[in-house]
Formats: structure tokens, sequence, C-alpha cells
């Protein structure tokens, strides 16, 4: 049963549609292989055993809900009415929410069974997932290494097994990142694609996602998740056609920019240049037209201004941590990292707010420019491989420093966060060290259905879903 984790989404919910399979054997398979790695791993921070089993038991053969009896995984991030929603952060007490996110509500419409939720650092601020509440969550290819973060217990739990898709959210990189780390699909979408609400009318900087095994498992969930809802203060244009109906077909010949020049200064590994390159040389031997060009963000280094909205919207978080847990933020109940942070904020005005919003605003026309002769651009997915767990900490005494080194080891995803536009993580090749090995692609605005259509090309030429980390061949 463990092995059928490894079968695609889509393909779940047609075995359960089908009577192949029960929404109670899966969900039994998931709980069952969560007990089994989750001492190793660490991906959830909380399991909803209970719960799962009673809804699966209540899902037939026949049920055509798009994933009826498929069981996932929420982020640790994202309310869940029953569940602990803690922010990863001793600030939140012991808060449960009594209502569920927008997304959370599509997920469970679906059909999906949730299992529970995923581990993530304090408050999403890094991409290695090592909260000091819950401890790291592990890479099921080496567990000395991170899987990513933020959404780190998604990808790890995607990874190992646990379950065959799961929820993830991307403010900087935070499904790219562990979806390179971990050798899985992520794709962000576009801003405004899908809704933030119901705390949120809009994000400058965060979407929802999935982590996912396969490109057309990828949209599919775009699918799900994509869409108005009532009191949307923006929303992305909706598609001609679904999303899903794209994965399968040809992208047609592109213009393909190829850069390796970093956003932000960072020394770029060797294999990281080599996936490019290589991914380069697939393209053009599908027929697309490949041409190397100058990064449109030559000379800016735009963490520091980055910097100043991204830890302003986590200020929320930190707020909103304040409001249910009735705790005010203290260095006793945040990581050195996130209480650096918060002061930083304190320290600028909303002056200098929408003063750093418009020169990201200002760099984001003169990037997005670039796409007028081409259609996507290939980066690398990672500045260096997945580090060891312990490299970046949020807990050191030069938090900032360790802020600085994580952009080092991540300096191709957040820039896109910025100029809103969609970006996919695909886990092309194997790497030399035994970790898998990603390159990013990034489409024009609004055009996620151009990068799933590319995705799937790569897929078909390169397949990945079948790979295994060494700890699911041992135990599964």
């Amino acid at each position: 049963m463990s092995e059928l984790l490894y079968k695609s989404a889509l393909e779940l919910a047609r075995m359960v549609r089908d009577g192949e399979v029960t929404a109670s054997e899966l969900v039994e398979a998931s709980l069952e292989r969560i007990e089994a790695l989750d001492p190793e791993i660490n991906a959830f921070t909380s399991v909803d055993a209970e719960r799962a089993r009673t809804t699966a038991a209540e899902i037939g053969a026949g049920d055509e809900r798009p994933f009826a009896g498929v069981p996932t995984a929420i982020k640790e991030l994202a309310p869940l009415a029953g569940l602990p929603m803690t922010g990863g952060s001793d600030l939140f007490g012991h808060f449960v929410p009594d209502y569920d996110s927008f997304v959370v509500r599509r997920i469970k419409e679906a059909g999906f069974v949730i299992v529970g939720k995923t581990n993530a650092p304090e408050f999403g601020i890094l991409p290695v997932t090592e909260p000091r509440r819950f401890g790291p969550a592990r890479n099921p290819w080496d567990t000395a290494r991170t899987p990513g973060g933020s959404s780190g217990g998604a990808a790890a739990a995607v990874a190992a097994g646990m379950v065959p898709v799961a929820h993830g959210s991307d403010g900087g990189g935070s499904i790219r990142i562990p979806a390179a780390c971990c050798g899985l699909v992520g794709l962000k979408p576009a801003r405004g694609r899908i809704s933030r609400g119901p705390e949120q009318g809009d994000d400058f900087l965060v979407t929802d996602g999935a982590l996912c095994r396969t490109a057309a498992d990828s949209a599919a969930m775009l699918d799900l998740l994509a869409g108005y809802e009532p009191g949307d203060a923006t929303w992305a244009p909706p598609p001609a056609e679904p999303f899903s109906s794209f994965a399968s077909l040809s992208p047609g010949k592109l213009r393909v920019a190829v850069t390796t020049e970093p956003p932000v200064e960072a020394e770029l590994a060797p294999l990281s240049a080599r996936a490019v390159s290589d991914a380069a040389e697939l393209l053009t031997s599908l027929g697309h037209e490949v041409e190397e060009v100058d990064a449109p963000w030559r000379g800016t280094d735009l963490l520091e201004t980055f910097t100043a909205i991204f830890g302003t919207h986590i200020s929320l978080s930190m707020l909103h941590g304040s409001m249910v847990s009735g705790q005010e933020p203290s260095e006793e109940l945040m990581e050195p990292l996130s209480w650096m942070v918060y002061n930083g904020v304190r320290e600028r005005s909303a002056v200098d707010y929408l003063a750093a919003k418009v020169q990201l605003q200002a760099v984001s026309r003169s990037i997005i420019g670039l796409w007028s002769g081409y259609d996507v651009m290939l980066t690398p997915a990672l500045g260096q491989r997945p580090v060891q767990i312990g490299e970046i900490d949020s807990c050191s005494d030069e938090p900032w420093e360790d802020f600085r080194a994580s952009g080092r080891f991540t300096p191709f995803t957040a820039l896109f966060n910025v100029t809103g536009q969609p970006g996919i993580s695909v886990p092309l090749f194997d790497g030399e060290d035994g970790l898998p090995l990603a390159v990013q692609v990034v489409g024009p605005p609004a055009g996620e259905a151009l990068l799933l259509a590319l995705a799937g090309q790569l897929e078909d030429a390169r397949p990945w879903a079948e790979r295994r980390p060494p700890l699911a061949a041992v135990t599964g």
C-alpha cells in the first residue's frame, strides 16, 4: 500500500472513483507511513488521524469530486479549523483556529482527506525548515540536509511518500526551493491567482500552491486553488481553458532566455550551473530557441529593499500571534532572527515601507520588459546544494548574517515574488551528490499555462516522477 502513495494524486483519485482502492485504505497507508518515517523526517507538526479516518470512511466509489479520498497535508502557517496554527513560533501559544482559509476550504471541497499539518520555519522567514518550537524537518534524500523552506515539511512529506501532494505557500521561493531540494515539481502561481482570504484581500509577495510529483498534478491543483473569491482586492485573469488542459499540450516553439547571474551577491555552485547548461541543451533538442542573456537585474542587489517589504508582512503574522495568544512579542517567545525582523520593522516608518515597494515595482517593470523578446527564462533553482541541517541558523548570535547566507543559498527565487510572475521548479536531473538537481523556469505575467505545458514536455523528455529517495526504498 505504501507504494500506492507514490502514484500521482490524479491517478489515486481515479482509483478511488473506480473502486480499485478505498479512501480508507489510502489514508491508513498514509498514516502508517507517517508513523514509520516521521520520527526521523519530522515533516509533520500535528497529525489528525481520527478525523482523517472518519472523513475517509464517508467516501465511496463513484465520488466525482476531483480528489476524493486522496490524503494530503496543510502547511503549518495556514488556518485549518480544529488543528493548531502556530506560525512555527511560541508566540502563538496553543491557538487553534475555528475556521479554514479559503485555500483549505477548496482542498476539502475537492474531496482530499487532510491527515495533518506540516513543519515550517518560524513565521516562514527562512528557506530552511528548522523552527525552535518543532525542530528541523529533514530531507528524505539525505536526512543530514534541509528539505528547504518554508514549505519544507510539505516537500519532505511528499518526497517520503507520506502523501502524494501537499499544500504550500511561497513568499520568496517557499514552494520552489523545497521542490528543488526534494525532487518535486513546485509551481509558484502568478500574483493574484489564488485568494489569500479570508484574512487578506491580496498579497504583494505571498501566494499559495502545492508540492507535487508531476506537472499534471501541479496543473490540476492550480485549477482547484485558482479563482476569485468575494472580497478579493485584486485577481489574475482566468485562463481561456483549465490549466489541466495545458500540461499535456505542446508549448510550441519557445524563445528561451538563459542566465546564471544571481540577483543578489552569491557564488553559484558548479552543479547548479551545470543543471542550467544541461537544461538549455535539452530545450534546444526539443526545438526551442535558447539564448544566453544579460540578466536584467545586473548590478542590483535588492535583498535589503525586499526585506523591508517581506519583514513588514512577516510582522503582521507576529501581531496576529500576539492577538490570538494574548502574549506580547518578546525575545523569549521568538527566535533571534524573528526578533531582529520585528524590531527592524518597528524602526521604519510607513513612508519607508511605501518607498521600498515603489522601488521594487520600478525594478519589476524593467525586468518584465525582457519578456517582450522571450517567452520564458531559465535559471538555476538554487544557488547552492541543499545545505546541512544547522548551517543556516535562525537562533545564532548573528541572525542577519544567517539571513544573508539564506539569500546566497536561494538567490534566484524571491525576485519573481517581487515581479509577480509565475515560476516553476522542475527536478530534471540527478546530482552527483545523490540529491535531486532542479532548474527554475519563469513565465510571463499570468503565464502559468505556458509553464505547465513546458513542464509537461520536459517531464516527457526526462521523466522524474518514479525517482525515490533511498529512505523510501528501504522502508517501502
